[in-house]
């Protein structure tokens, strides 16, 4: 296994993002040539951080079922949009560019976000082909086009059920901007497939979030797997002991434990 970490370019003055890859190497004992499904990792933060719990922990139980990952510590607040989003664009073009060093099939490449993470991540799903991407980035919007989605307790809309404080971080009071990037909105037929998972009770942000999603996936005929579940806090994470300390017992959730089993199936379809 190598592990590597990536300074992006500056997509905004003072800020440098991380690419942080946790990648698989081949054994001529076992597959040489082997090219792996690939995963882009953004944790939450509500766009002011990105958090530990849904990073390192999330990768390495990746890597243990074979996937390449790549942990994007994107920039936050004072930046706004869209400077994060330049950056997860430039770190799937990376993933295309190296795909033979880096033992990548670059047709299953993921991007996986949590809550505002997540936001980031369906904010790449839905507006890869917008000109101004390919041309802030400076490539060809194929490059950074990911083919699947997977959204963690997801933060979506900025309407009545958004979490006020990831928008207030992204776009500040720009009103038009905030309502462009109610994602609800920008699902289409460019829209890549999605593994979405949220719970019912989480008091942060809202299931709501994730039902307008499925439904504007469903409008628009995009294939989607949805798993909502009964209870849990905000953050859960990997819902386990390698993402809580004894004094967090409340991010201990055994039924929600089962999102990741239930991503690596939906994973192994894609």
């Amino acid at each position: 296994m190598k592990t590597d970490v990536i300074t992006l370019p500056s997509f905004a003055e003072g800020m440098n993002a991380k690419l942080y890859c946790y990648l698989l190497d081949n054994s001529p004992d076992i597959e040489a040539d082997r090219v792996r499904k690939t995963v882009v990792l953004c944790p939450g933060g509500g766009y002011v951080m990105t958090s530990d719990r849904e990073a390192e922990p999330i990768a390495l139980a990746l890597n243990a079922r074979g996937y390449q990952v790549l942990i994007l510590r994107y920039s936050v607040a004072p930046a706004r949009f869209s400077t994060a989003l330049c950056e997860l664009a430039y770190a799937v073009s990376l993933c295309r560019k190296h795909a033979k060093e880096w033992h990548i099939d670059p047709e299953h490449i993921v991007v996986m976000g949590f809550s505002a993470g997540a936001h980031l991540a369906c904010s790449l799903g839905t507006l890869w082909n917008e000109p101004f991407l390919a041309e802030a980035v400076g490539t060809d919007a194929e490059h950074f086009r990911p083919n699947g989605m997977m959204l963690g307790y997801p933060v979506i809309t900025s309407g009545e059920f958004a979490h006020q404080g990831s928008f207030d971080a992204l776009t500040g009071e720009d009103a038009a901007l905030r309502a462009s990037l109610s994602l609800e909105t920008r699902v289409g037929a460019h829209t890549p497939p999605a593994f979405v998972w949220h719970t019912w009770d989480d008091d942060c942000v809202p299931v709501e979030n994730s039902l307008l999603f499925a439904q504007a996936m469903k409008r628009e005929n995009r294939p989607l797997e949805l798993h909502i579940f009964p209870h849990g806090v905000h953050g859960l994470s990997l819902a386990n002991t390698l993402t809580a300390s004894p004094a967090q017992p409340y991010l201990l959730e055994p039924a929600c434990e089962q999102w990741l089993g239930l991503f690596l199936n939906w994973m192994e379809r894609l």
